[in-house]
C-alpha cells in the first residue's frame, strides 16, 4: 500500500471490524482519517486505539447514522465546511440480518442503511470528489448479492420480511450504486473512480444477530473465517491500488471469494443490469432528493 500522507479518507463503520481495520491502515499509511460512525463515542474510542498504533496520519471521529437522512446531510455539511479535498470515501458501514426494522426514512433497515444512506453520503460529498484529483469512491458489499434479487415493490418491506433476503437485496444495491456511479461519471467526464469490493468471511460484529446455531451452521458452510485486517485488503487495495479502473470489483481470490488477497473479481450477470441499476438509481434521487453526478 503506497504512503498516503496529504490525502483526506472518510471510512463509514469505522469503530470496528473491517471498517477499524481499513481506517487503521490508512493512519498507518499517513492519512488524514475520518471515523464515520452512528456511536460518537465508539468513533472516539476507535480513534483513541489507533491512535496508539503509531501511525502517522491525523484522525477524526464524526457521528453519522445513515439510517437517518437528516444526520447524513448534517455529516456532510460538517465535513465540507472543515476540509477543502476528500480523496477516499469507503462506504464501508453496514448492518446484517437484523430484527424487522426500519430507517428514520422508511426503509427496510438492511436496504436504507447499505444503500440509500451511502448514495445519500456519495452525493452529497460527491462536489468535494469532483474536485480532488484523483479522488475515488469505494462501496463495500458482500458474497450475499449473488443471491440478492432487487424487489422494489418490498422495499419499506410493504409485504413481508426476509433477513437474509433482505441483506442480499441491499449488497446487490451496494454494488450496482458503485457500477451505475461509474456509468454516470464516464458519461460527465469525471475524474472520480468509483468501484465495489467485497471482504469475503470475517471474524467481525456484523453477525451479532445470527444465533450460535445458524452462526456455526454457517461457519460450517463457507469454512474458516479471515481476521478483519485481511477483510480490509480489498477496500483498500480498490482505493489505493495504482490499477485500479472505474467499475472494477475486488474480492478475496480464494474459495469463491471467501479467503484470500485481493483480486479483481467477475461479478455475475444479475449485478450487471443497467436497467435495474437505473430504476434503482433514480428511486434513490426521489427518495433523498440527491442528484448527482
Amino acid at each position: 500500500m503506497p504512503g498516503q500522507a496529504g490525502k483526506t479518507v472518510i471510512v463509514t463503520g469505522a469503530n470496528a471490524g473491517i471498517g477499524f481495520e481499513t481506517a487503521l491502515a490508512f493512519f498507518e499509511k499517513g492519512a488524514h482519517v475520518v471515523l464515520a460512525c452512528r456511536d460518537l463515542k465508539k468513533a472516539e474510542e476507535a480513534t483513541n486505539s489507533i491512535n496508539k498504533s503509531g501511525g502517522t496520519g491525523l484522525l477524526e471521529a464524526a457521528a453519522l447514522d445513515l439510517a437517518d437522512l437528516a444526520s447524513v446531510t448534517q455529516f456532510a455539511e460538517q465535513f465540507i465546511k472543515r476540509h477543502r479535498q476528500l480523496h477516499i470515501l469507503v462506504n464501508n458501514a453496514g448492518v446484517m440480518i437484523p430484527p424487522a426494522s426500519k430507517t428514520k426514512d422508511g426503509f427496510e433497515l438492511q436496504f436504507g442503511v447499505n444503500f440509500i444512506g451511502h448514495y445519500a453520503l456519495t452525493g452529497r460529498l460527491y462536489p468535494l470528489l469532483q474536485a480532488t484529483a484523483g479522488a475515488r469512491v469505494v462501496t463495500v458489499s458482500s458474497m450475499a448479492y449473488v443471491r440478492g434479487k432487487i424487489d422494489f415493490d418490498n422495499l419499506r418491506s410493504e409485504r413481508d420480511y426476509d433477513a437474509m433476503r433482505e441483506y442480499g437485496q441491499s449488497k446487490l444495491a451496494d454494488i450496482m450504486l458503485a457500477l451505475e456511479l461509474h456509468r454516470r461519471i464516464s458519461a460527465h467526464q469525471d475524474g472520480v473512480l468509483s468501484v465495489a469490493a467485497q471482504p469475503g468471511a470475517n471474524k467481525t460484529e456484523l453477525s451479532r444477530y445470527m444465533s450460535e446455531s445458524d452462526y456455526n451452521a454457517a461457519v460450517d458452510r463457507i469454512g474458516t473465517l479471515m481476521d478483519p485486517w485481511q477483510g480490509a485488503l480489498p477496500s483498500l487495495y480498490a482505493a489505493t491500488a495504482g490499477d485500479v479502473k472505474g467499475g472494477d470489483f475486488y474480492s478475496p481470490d480464494a474459495d469463491g471469494g471467501y479467503r484470500g488477497y485481493p483480486a479483481r473479481f467477475e461479478l455475475l450477470p444479475h449485478a450487471l443490469d443497467e436497467s435495474v441499476a437505473r430504476r434503482l438509481w433514480e428511486l434513490a434521487e426521489r427518495t433523498t432528493g440527491v442528484t448527482f453526478p
